[in-house]
């Protein structure tokens, strides 16, 4: 079984010869741009021989923000066209990499929910994130505002990454499900119109979109608003919000999993098998999430990103495994 059967295959529910296998992390410095970007992208993926790629917006996490003095300002954010080089050089970066290594893996582009895209570009200005959610507080209806012209442009990007680019699908990525940061009520109202929007939009192109309920910096989540959202596979962190694989099975109510390792680090600290197992204690651990989870519906893969550290021999050993059972 090729790699795109066998990912198209696991995302549809249906019969595996293994269990594919996928980890990512953020390039950085000239690899984060350009055509040094798009050959890291391939470098990784043929050294790992990892089963599908997921490529990084790196250098595209800060949504351009008008200047922000007053919550009426928010009404002062736009969406883009086609033709804006934030989108634009987004859907070029993923043609080079579909071009290349489409044809033999499933290709699929990180989108970020419009929430996650206005306080990275928020803290692009210089407004901490402390000072969004007092915006929100004071003038809910002017920041929702941005949130739908960032909704239209992310659905857009999400539309030509599938139709122009190529890919496969995309792996949206929603954050902000904090239990300190939203009543359950309040998220609904403020943040799940351009959640949804967005993915709905991905959606009519693409039956194989990805949903990431990210557990970013440890943070545990109110993991039920996002149950709903409509997603072949979901991917959550297993570690941070203490739902395994197999339990987590009845969570998203039949749809593929995506995960199973821990992979948190920052400068001070590396935590997880993935990166201080043995190459026993690491095949093993693979194995038993296999076993305990069963072949069908379960792709391996982190929790969030790895650290760009890691060796990537520790990465092949994961896939070694799957492809032992």
């Amino acid at each position: 079984m090729d790699k795109r059967t066998r990912v198209l295959n696991a995302m549809n529910k249906k019969e595996v010869d293994h269990v594919p296998v996928g980890f990512w992390f953020h390039f950085g410095g000239t690899e984060a741009a350009g055509d040094a970007c798009v050959e890291a992208h391939l470098k990784y993926y043929r050294e790992t021989d990892l089963d599908f790629v997921k490529i990084m917006c790196d250098g595209y996490f800060n949504y351009p923000l008008p200047e922000i003095k007053k919550g009426e300002d928010w009404r002062n954010v736009k969406p883009m066209s086609a033709q804006d080089p934030f989108i634009r050089e987004q859907v070029e970066r993923a043609k080079a990499i579909v071009k290349a290594i489409g044809k033999e893996r499933c290709v699929f582009y990180n989108v970020f929910a419009p929430f996650s895209s206005l306080r990275f570009g928020a803290d692009a200005i210089g407004i901490p994130d402390a000072e969004v959610m007092k915006y929100i507080r004071e003038d809910k209806n002017s920041v929702m505002a941005a949130l739908d012209a960032i909704a239209q442009s992310n659905a857009l990007l999400a539309e030509l990454l599938i139709t122009e680019a190529g890919c496969d699908g995309v792996y949206y990525c929603v954050q902000g499900g904090e239990y300190d940061r939203f009543r359950p009520e309040e998220y609904r109202k403020v943040i799940t119109p351009s959640d949804l929007y967005v993915l709905e939009h991905a959606n009519r192109y693409s039956d194989n979109n990805m949903l990431h309920m990210c557990g970013w910096a440890g943070n545990r989540n109110q993991l039920d608003l996002w149950r709903d959202y409509p997603a072949k596979v979901v991917n959550w962190a297993v570690y941070v919000e203490g739902l395994s694989l197999e339990e987590g099975r009845g969570f998203v109510e039949g749809r593929t999993a995506l995960g199973g390792f821990e992979t948190h680090w920052d400068e001070h600290i590396q935590q997880g098998i993935i990166y201080n197992g043995t190459k026993e204690e690491l095949q093993e651990y693979a194995k038993q999430l296999i076993l305990n989870h069963g072949k069908t519906g379960l792709m391996l893969g982190g929790d969030c990103t790895i650290d760009a550290r890691l060796d990537w021999e520790r990465i092949r050993w994961v896939v070694e495994a799957a492809r032992s059972l």
